[in-house]
């Protein structure tokens, strides 16, 4: 095991102590200490997934609301054509 030292204010030292009283305070801070990594890890892995599509944004073609709004048109009568040839 480690060692750790760090310096936090008291209100903090004493609101900690009250709310783990009777707890292993060392076990405390490890469990805390490991939810703090596994929620930095997973924060930059939702800021590269934006960085990504961001990108792919960026390099997408740029198309006009009309052309955008034929793309859905055709979209939905092919969707709605495919259910038609299901439930035949």
């Amino acid at each position: 095991m480690s060692t750790v030292n760090f310096s936090v204010p008291e209100e903090i030292k004493e609101a900690f102590n009250a709310a783990f009283a009777g707890q292993n305070k060392s076990a405390v801070i490890a469990e805390l200490m490991r939810e703090a990594v596994q929620r930095a890890h997973a924060r930059q892995q939702h800021v590269s997934a934006i960085d990504r599509i961001l990108a792919r944004r960026a390099a997408a073609p740029h198309i006009t609301e009309a052309q955008f709004q034929s793309a859905r048109k055709n979209a939905t009568c092919t969707a709605v054509t495919g259910l038609v040839r299901l439930a035949r």
